[in-house]
């Protein structure tokens, strides 16, 4: 709700009810209008044409209307009012701070049976939110009870967002295979990464549905890269930082391409909110800095890939014919142990942005 606002010759300063304060300016606030001439609502884009505002625009009367809940403004380019409710400068209030109210970051004995979801439950209207939610608060989710075929894959992308194509395919599946030029194909263990740092916009969720499964060993692995950059900031902040400001360039090389791309193993937004974290030992190409830089480098990287494969933080499982583990490829690193036998899984890739789009239209973030 708003309290108070005074009109200055180029913003509007505004006084909420919890006496916080922000100034918007007049250019800002006449680019968002939503009346009609300006916004269409039907397809929620602006009509405005942004380049014919006046840089002397300003603001004629500006009137509190309903106890606080809204402000009329009248624009000296216009006769009539614009309505802007009391949300819209709560929302956008350059001192409002991301809500990470949902996160859990985690290591290993903080997971318990609530990552697990049975597959209808998953999929059907009154459940999907609940699944949505645990997948956004842990990172990951097991999702049980699946048909042993790529069809249980393809139904959960589709009711989160759509398969992503890579170049493994849209929806693929894959065993122990030595004619493939990747890690995942072989019988090794895998030590926890993440998924294509060699990608500009690594995919933001990763399914892995175990379709059959005659042998030993082969544990999935799950760790909270948000816990891991939570524990260097806490015991060296020197690295977290190192690790926040330095790129570092990842590579794929095989199968008829050549893929590379570079950020940070933990990259943040303009408020230095920590939004992912990006570690691959196997496919981190050659780079160099100067000296100091390299050593301190090679420190931050050791301590983090020895918390990354300290079980303490480790949530491990082996996932059995109709399990499909699924996973945010932003935050959780994820591995697998060795095994021997046979081991059949199917999966895909989605976007982040269609990650989050579910979650937005389900008032999850």
């Amino acid at each position: 709700m708003i309290k108070n606002i005074k009109v200055l010759p180029n913003k509007l300063k505004i006084v909420f009810s919890n006496n916080k304060k922000d100034n918007f300016l007049n250019i800002w606030l006449r680019d968002h209008a939503k009346d009609k001439s300006s916004w269409d609502a039907r397809s929620n884009q602006r009509k405005i044409y942004t380049a014919k505002l006046k840089p002397d625009l300003h603001i004629k009367k500006a009137v509190i209307k309903d106890n606080g809940k809204s402000i009329d403004i009248l624009w000296s380019d216009l006769t009539t009012p614009i309505n802007y409710p009391s949300i819209f400068f709560k929302e956008n209030s350059i001192y409002k701070k991301k809500n990470f109210k949902n996160i859990r970051i985690w290591e290993k004995k903080e997971i318990t049976d609530e990552v697990y979801v049975n597959f209808e439950d998953a999929i059907s209207d009154n459940g999907f939110k609940t699944f949505l939610n645990k997948l956004y608060k842990f990172g990951f989710v097991v999702i049980q009870n699946c048909k042993t075929e790529m069809s249980s894959v393809e139904k959960v992308a589709k009711k989160i967002g759509y398969v992503r194509e890579s170049i493994f395919g849209g929806l693929w599946s894959f065993q122990s295979n030595q004619d493939m030029a990747d890690s995942a194909y072989t019988q090794d263990e895998l030590r926890p990464h993440t998924d294509s740092t060699y990608s500009n916009d690594a995919p933001g969720l990763q399914l892995l549905l175990c379709c059959h499964y005659k042998a030993s060993g082969g544990e999935s692995i799950m760790v909270d890269g948000f816990k891991i950059a939570q524990k260097i900031n806490l015991l060296r902040k020197d690295l977290y930082n190192l690790l926040c400001d330095m790129e570092v360039t990842g590579q794929y090389i095989g199968d008829g391409v050549f893929l590379q791309a570079k950020r940070p193993i933990f990259k943040l937004n303009p408020n230095k909110e920590l939004i992912q974290v990006s570690f691959n030992n196997y496919d981190r190409a050659v780079f160099r800095a100067n000296d100091k830089k390299t050593l301190k480098f090679y420190d931050a990287i050791r301590e983090f890939d020895l918390i990354a494969n300290n079980k303490k933080y480790q949530w491990r499982r082996v996932l059995r014919p109709g399990e499909l583990l699924i996973f945010n490829n932003w935050r959780i690193l994820h591995g697998r142990g060795s095994f021997k036998g046979e081991r059949k899984m199917s999966g895909c890739y989605i976007n982040k942005e269609d990650f989050d789009s579910a979650c937005r239209m389900n008032n999850i973030i």
